[in-house]
Parts: structure tokens; C-alpha cells; sequence
């Protein structure tokens, strides 16, 4: 697990209102587990290079932490040139559900907005 010394002053990346809710719905389930945070990073993949990653594990020695509106969070210290300054907002409407990623690295993203080119 990460040390103290991997404390963000500043959050790289921030929530919409919407998003915020829907991470604190999930947080709230009875099963989920206390020790997780929520990771926020990347990978290589998907259809322009590479692919946005959210969802929640135990934080690594590499990881910065940080905190947003109360969600304990933890990203890779690598990830933050891809991400810094990226909003995750949450659609949870019928027509499109699920978490988006509004990105200002980004040179190109896909039709499904998951993935994106630097």
C-alpha cells in the first residue's frame, strides 16, 4: 500500500456533481471494500492508443493519492501527463449511460470516447 509521501496537493483530475453521486452510489454498497480507492489512469488499447481506466483497487507504492469531494483516489504518478486536467462527468441517461472523460491531452479520441491519442 502507498506511503504517506504519496500524498497529491493538488488533484490531478476532477468529478462532475453527477459523477460524484454515482462513485458514492457504488461506494455505498454493502460488498464494497473499504481499503479500495478509486483508480483513475490509463492503458494501451482501444481504438486511438489508449484507454481511459476508472474503477476501484488497493493502491501501489507508485501511486500518488488524493482525494475529490470526499472519493479516496489513487493514480499511477505516470498517468498524470495523460490525464492532468481531465473532468469525469457520469450520463445516466437512456440513450447513453455510463462515465465520460472529457480530456484537454487528448489529440483524438474514438466514437465511444474510451479511448484517446496524445
Amino acid at each position: 500500500m502507498s506511503s504517506d509521501t504519496n500524498i497529491a496537493l493538488s488533484t490531478p483530475v476532477s468529478f462532475t456533481a453527477g459523477a460524484i453521486a454515482e462513485i458514492n452510489r457504488l461506494m455505498a454498497e454493502p460488498d464494497f471494500d473499504q481499503q479500495q480507492r478509486l483508480r483513475v489512469g490509463v492503458k494501451g488499447g482501444g481504438c486511438s492508443g489508449m484507454t481511459y481506466v476508472l474503477g476501484f483497487d488497493v493502491p501501489k507504492d507508485e501511486d500518488e493519492i488524493f482525494a475529490i469531494d470526499g472519493i479516496p483516489c489513487c493514480m499511477e504518478k505516470s498517468h498524470q501527463i495523460y490525464l492532468y486536467g481531465m473532468q469525469v462527468d457520469w450520463q445516466g441517461g437512456l440513450n447513453s449511460r455510463g462515465f465520460t472523460f472529457n480530456n484537454p491531452n487528448a489529440s483524438s479520441t474514438c466514437g465511444c470516447g474510451t479511448s484517446f491519442a496524445v
